[in-house]
């Protein structure tokens, strides 16, 4: 956004309000595009992530007794704690279960649970988490964790079950059966990824056949996991992802041998 001088101004006052759903939905997509770069040869570009999360608090200020709001700030001061550790020292990618978690900035972190706690207590009384504090939480559950080992992988699903039925949307219902292979194994996960493949709703989504491929791979079904990541290198458009894609598949291939 700075590189390209696009001037990005927060509305104020009551046009903040009423707009306020859509403000916090582009601050998020211009986060997300920092912390996993749809294209171009980097995966990570962290200075899109600073501006987001600086955006991000100027809406909060402005709107402090939004639970949404405070939400959105949890989740992205969350994520960005992992941004060092999500790339070796070559920029290739680092995933979640292999990152170096002494890398993980604890401030972030710290920030990040005390805006979830406010966005928790902003909420009403018997009203559910909107889904920024819901994504926050889930995040909260892998901040919290100093080894993999003891992730909350049962909450994160249940947390998924609510955000799911808040959205409908076929990525948190990827993301829930990601989540639900660490806590009850792949065969488990296995039907849920064939039932969104069989749907065609993510037909384009390279993450779809990525996931569908790691569940088959540990189902030790490595002719349909090669398959799976050779499309998903095939469908995205970050150079470093579809390196890192078409290692997979050549590990399959190793397996094969």
């Amino acid at each position: 956004m700075a590189e390209a001088r696009v001037p990005f101004e927060v509305p104020r006052g009551e046009e903040l309000l009423q707009r306020l759903d859509s403000v916090l939905e582009v601050i998020y997509l211009i986060f997300n595009e920092g912390y996993s770069a749809t294209r171009g040869e980097d995966w990570v570009r962290p200075e899109l992530c600073q501006d987001a999360m600086r955006l991000g608090r100027v809406v909060a200020e402005r709107v402090s007794d939004s639970s949404e709001a405070q939400g959105l700030i949890a989740l992205m001061e969350l994520q960005a704690s992992r941004l060092r550790a999500r790339v070796d020292a070559e920029g290739n990618p680092v995933l979640l279960l292999k990152q170096d978690r002494g890398r993980w900035d604890r401030l972030l972190i710290r920030r990040g649970l005390a805006a979830l706690k406010k966005a928790e207590q902003l909420a009403a009384p018997h009203s559910p988490l909107g889904p920024y504090a819901l994504q926050a939480a889930i995040a909260a559950c892998h901040a919290r964790a100093r080894w993999p080992e003891e992730t909350d992988w049962e909450r994160i699903v249940a947390l998924y079950d609510a955000l799911a039925q808040m959205t409908g949307s076929p990525v948190v219902e990827l993301n829930r059966a990601v989540a639900v292979s660490m806590a009850f194994g792949p065969g488990a996960a296995l039907p849920l990824v064939d039932a969104l493949h069989q749907s065609g709703e993510l037909a384009r989504y390279h993450l779809l056949p990525s996931v569908r491929g790691d569940l088959l791979f540990k189902l030790e079904r490595y002719a349909e996991a090669q398959a799976e990541f050779e499309r998903a290198a095939e469908l995205t458009v970050n150079e470093r992802e579809r390196t890192f894609l078409a290692e997979r598949a050549k590990q399959c291939v190793t397996h094969l041998q």
